[in-house]
């Protein structure tokens, strides 16, 4: 995302007020024109500018998509996993520099609660593991997976602090510190501290039963072997997301734009933390060597962008990509959300920056 902030610096500034109120319309008309499915938002200060919809919500069945259709979330789930670790921390619940060990057995020392969050713990990939040595018949969870991290125990990857690398594990093992320091289940936690307060009606982590019983989620699709869009849960490569089912913390949160948009204008608000303390999430992390990594709490962070500081995070399931962005000095919000991987995702967040810089 750096790179593509430097870029829009430059593009903005050599735009007149016309192109940039026609780029996005033109750039979302070529992206449907190629098979982009899926929905945009871009909103100021919370009012919706540009929201459209294109593609279907099942290309078998044939029906198009609307703007309020549901989608995977995937990693854009990491957020409200790092502001559940939030809301237990001002509760008194725990400390961001805890140790893990006070919450979870797992097989590695020195890593606190902070590393978990920023990736900067150095704990292995649990899902080689678990596709190595898991009996795929059967679903796993958190305490599966913990098992078996304790059972074979792969080796850490650095030492904390020493550098970031990005790291599913490490949402699932504060998805359990979550549920050891609260004393409840995590998807409860999520429905009664976030999504019911800001009225996100439309959010859930839901179980493949529960999405299978809303009528508007949409499907992700990928291409088969006749170059036609279907279900991606067609493929081999979708099937860790049934036999890793129960997983609580990297994903499965489902959601629609206008729901993020909630809970992009909560994070404005106070509602579920004061401004003060959430600006811990958009803050660098600083490695043991001094040097600054630009992940935060569940948030990726640039410091410059066209509209000042920017925050943001991406996703990606079997035929689902996310991506959230945030201009938190300006109050300006992209949300993308779209069902078949379609490679035009960042050049419609490209176009939809220079947008804004006419509104």
């Amino acid at each position: 995302m750096k790179k593509l902030s430097t870029f829009l610096i430059f593009l903005l500034a050599g735009l007149n007020v016309f192109a940039q109120e026609k780029i996005l319309e033109d750039a979302f008309i070529r992206a449907s024109s190629e098979g982009f499915s899926g929905v945009i938002l871009v909103a100021e200060g919370g009012e919706i500018l540009f929201e459209k919809a294109a593609g279907m919500r099942s290309f078998e069945e044939q029906i198009p998509l609307q703007t309020d259709d549901i989608f995977e979330m995937a990693s854009i789930s990491k957020q409200f996993t790092a502001m559940l670790i939030m809301l237990c921390q001002e509760k008194g619940l725990l400390q961001f520099d805890d140790p893990v060990s006070k919450y979870v057995d797992i097989p590695y020392q020195g890593i606190s609660i902070r590393n978990l969050l920023t990736h900067t713990s150095g704990i292995p990939d649990y899902q080689a593991i678990m596709d190595e040595h898991w009996d795929k018949n059967k679903v796993a969870g958190n305490p599966e997976i913990l098992n078996y991290l304790r059972k074979y125990a792969p080796p850490k990857l650095f030492e904390p602090g020493e550098k970031y690398e990005y790291s599913n594990t490490g949402y699932v093992v504060l998805g359990s510190i979550v549920e050891k320091a609260a004393g409840a289940d995590f998807v409860e936690l999520a429905r009664e501290w976030i999504f019911k307060p800001l009225g996100m009606k439309n959010t859930d982590i839901r179980s493949p039963k529960e999405k299978a019983a809303v009528p508007n989620f949409a499907a992700g699709h990928l291409l088969d072997e006749t170059n036609k869009y279907v279900n991606a849960n067609r493929f081999h490569s979708s099937d860790y997301t049934i036999w890793l089912g129960n997983r609580k913390g990297p994903g499965r949160v489902s959601s629609n734009a206008q729901d993020l948009l909630i809970w992009d204008q909560a994070l404005y608000s106070g509602r579920l933390l004061p401004n003060s303390k959430l600006q811990e999430a958009f803050t660098p992390f600083k490695l043991n060597d001094g040097t600054r990594s630009y992940y935060g709490f569940g948030w990726e962070i640039e410091p410059k962008s066209p509209f000042g500081k920017m925050v943001m995070h991406t996703g990606s399931n079997p035929g689902y990509k996310t991506i959230i962005v945030r201009f938190i000095e300006e109050n300006k919000t992209i949300i993308i959300l779209n069902n078949n991987a379609h490679p035009d995702m960042m050049r419609l967040v490209e176009a939809a920056t220079l947008s804004l810089g006419k509104w």
